[in-house]
């Protein structure tokens, strides 16, 4: 069969992830510029209409998994490995995210693929993709091409749009036998905690918080200026290390990337490990007391002052402007 599948990631509620519907989009057109098509696997439950309605974003067909759990890592990679090797892909592309990154690279060990990670764009070149990827800091980029098939390629957060363009796709249930390892772990629930009830991956606007607030406790400026402009709260390793904001809030190597289009930093630095995190923002305002900080240089609008006196301000002055 040859062409691309697409790993969709759904909600509890059966909501698609948005990564995933731009990386179904991506593969549809790349598809189509080499002849061939592409294809979705979803795990879980999955209503037969939400699962055809992904041929909407472009694919042909979707194999669902009804009786592999959705969101943990192994039993996934155990069914895009069947799906894969039954059906002959050539390629599976993920969206960003966490869990994207888990599946792509225990897929890559499982069928000793090749694997590019953190993919911006990928083109078609002599019948085959090539996936650019930003390194040294994103300073320069490198085309990665594929020896041998299959090739799995990670995208970088938020780096495929969607494009839903109509129709539906074929619908075809598989049955997998799950690795022995594959059944260790069983998701009990999706936890919530403060901080954890707002995708920061997905938001478009995003306030985040360092070692520049003070303490835990005024976290609560971040928090009501997020508010007020319908955005999320992230934070810096320094503080999550701290105990100030939780580890699912996290921007930076260790934590999550984000590419939203408007990023508040307060008290933030700006130090390398939350640059390669949030670097891909459309715009980034930063507010710090230090002139020297790092975060000034790569920001599009930096703001020297005290938060603690500039950010409630702002926050009234949002409101307002808002209210009338």
């Amino acid at each position: 069969m040859g062409g691309i599948l697409v790993y969709a990631l759904h909600d509890d509620e059966g909501n698609f992830n948005k990564n995933s519907l731009g990386a179904l989009s991506e593969a549809a057109k790349l598809a189509g510029e080499l002849g061939t098509e592409a294809a979705a696997v979803v795990v879980g439950d999955v209503a037969d209409d939400a699962a055809a309605g992904l041929g909407a974003y472009g694919v042909k067909k979707v194999y669902r998994a009804k009786e592999a759990p959705e969101g943990l890592a192994q039993p996934i990679v155990d069914v895009m490995a069947k799906v894969m090797t039954d059906n002959d892909f050539d390629y599976a592309l993920f969206g960003g995210g966490l869990l994207g990154f888990e599946i792509g690279a225990g897929l890559t060990a499982r069928l000793n693929a090749g694997v590019t990670m953190e993919v911006t764009q990928v083109n078609v070149a002599d019948g085959k993709l090539v996936a650019e990827r930003p390194i040294l800091q994103d300073s320069q980029i490198a085309d990665v091409g594929y020896v041998e098939k299959p090739g799995i390629i990670i995208g970088r957060l938020n780096a495929f749009d969607e494009n839903e363009t109509g129709g539906t796709a074929d619908v075809e249930d598989v049955a997998v036998e799950l690795s022995e390892w594959s059944t260790k772990a069983k998701m009990v629930t999706r936890g919530e905690q403060r901080g954890e009830d707002v995708d920061i991956e997905g938001a478009d606007i995003l306030v985040g918080g360092g070692r520049g607030l003070g303490k835990k406790e005024n976290f609560e400026l971040a928090e009501q200026l997020s508010n007020s402009m319908g955005g999320a709260v992230a934070a810096t390793r320094a503080v999550v290390d701290a105990g100030w904001y939780p580890y699912a809030a996290q921007i930076g190597q260790t934590g999550k990337t984000v590419a939203p289009k408007l990023y508040l930093a307060l008290g933030i630095s700006g130090a390398i490990q939350h640059k390669v995190g949030m670097q891909n923002s459309e715009n980034i305002l930063a507010i710090n007391k230090d002139q020297n900080a790092p975060i000034f240089e790569f920001s599009d609008l930096g703001v020297v002052g005290d938060l603690h006196k500039i950010v409630p301000k702002l926050t009234e002055a949002i409101k307002a402007k808002k209210g009338s």
